[in-house]
């Protein structure tokens, strides 16, 4: 079966002031490289968006109507210094998270092995009732949700390699033991959150990284503190927050990962599928600023998931 890709053109209509970190160019860089021969036998869909109902499971209604109401129809409206909306925002927001949900439907039912959501603007920094950090909708919290709802998942784990702490999501599942979470993340970094001893009801795994960290560093820290923990959750899906900001040439922060280490934890995380949930793995894009090393290491972690 093949590795679903789910895009959309709208996803390049939420624009950003100039000189902002998350900006279109992120994925027409992805594009770019996605569109090698290698990357040929990728199914390709375009985005629907989500509902309200799909996005209430996690966002309240109230907030979800903030949202709308502050959608400009001209110029930038401010929800906080780094998180702005322009006339595009909305619709690509409903887009990801509609794609993440399209995705847990196609890998839920057998259609597809996995998938892959190049989507933006990113999710895991948004709070049951706060967007921040370039985020409005958490849409891997979304899709673990929907996994629920739609197809009696019992058991959903997110697994959130982005350099930055996912707090939104964290935020969202604090006190739900069928969500598992782990994150491994640069520490101090904003937002500063995610403590090793940050645990929720026995479902958070936080793995914190001194600035320098490199691959070895990343990899020990994932079998350690989340990787054996996950075995034990036995997951009916994996959910991937897939942030490649760690990369050693990305401008927020201080990692030192390469393309290989993306790999690495892409592969053992899609074996650990394999083991307890028929391979189901759904990954949806979060950060990475540098184009170079974000269209790599993209490529790096399609090209595993392509190898399932």
């Amino acid at each position: 079966m093949p590795t679903l890709l789910l895009h959309h053109p709208k996803f390049l209509e939420h624009l950003t002031p100039d000189g902002h970190p998350e900006r279109p160019d992120r994925l027409r860089a992805i594009d770019r490289i996605l569109e090698h021969e290698r990357f040929q036998q990728l199914e390709r869909d375009l985005a629907t968006p989500a509902n309200d109902e799909q996005i209430a499971r996690c966002h309240p209604t109230s907030y979800i109507q903030h949202i709308r109401a502050t959608a400009p129809e001209t110029g930038f409206a401010r929800l906080d210094a780094d998180t702005t909306m322009s006339a595009g925002t909305l619709d690509a927001a409903l887009l990801g998270a509609g794609a993440a949900c399209t995705a847990v439907d196609e890998v839920m039912t057998g259609r597809v092995s996995n998938a892959f959501c190049a989507s933006r603007p990113p999710g895991h920094h948004a709070e049951r009732s706060t967007a921040m950090g370039f985020c409005f909708f958490n849409n891997a919290a979304i899709a673990a949700r929907h996994a629920q709802a739609a197809h009696g998942a019992e058991r959903v784990a997110i697994i959130d390699f982005d350099v930055h702490h996912g707090n939104g999501t964290q935020d969202i599942f604090w006190d739900d033991p069928s969500v598992f979470y782990g994150s491994t993340h640069q520490m101090p970094l904003y937002p500063g959150t995610g403590k090793l001893t940050d645990t929720g009801a026995g479902n958070i795994f936080n793995a914190p990284l001194s600035a320098g960290a490199d691959g070895a560093v990343f990899q020990d820290a994932m079998r350690s503190r989340i990787l054996n923990s996950l075995k034990d959750f036995r997951p009916d899906l994996v959910i991937m927050s897939a942030g490649f900001d760690a990369h050693v040439r990305d401008p927020l922060a201080e990692l030192l990962l390469v393309e290989s280490d993306f790999s690495w934890i892409t592969y053992h995380l899609m074996e650990i599928a394999d083991q307890y949930c028929h391979g189901r793995v759904v990954s949806v894009l979060e950060g990475g600023y540098d184009l170079e090393g974000l269209a790599r290491s993209t490529a790096a972690h399609v090209m595993a998931l392509m190898d399932a």
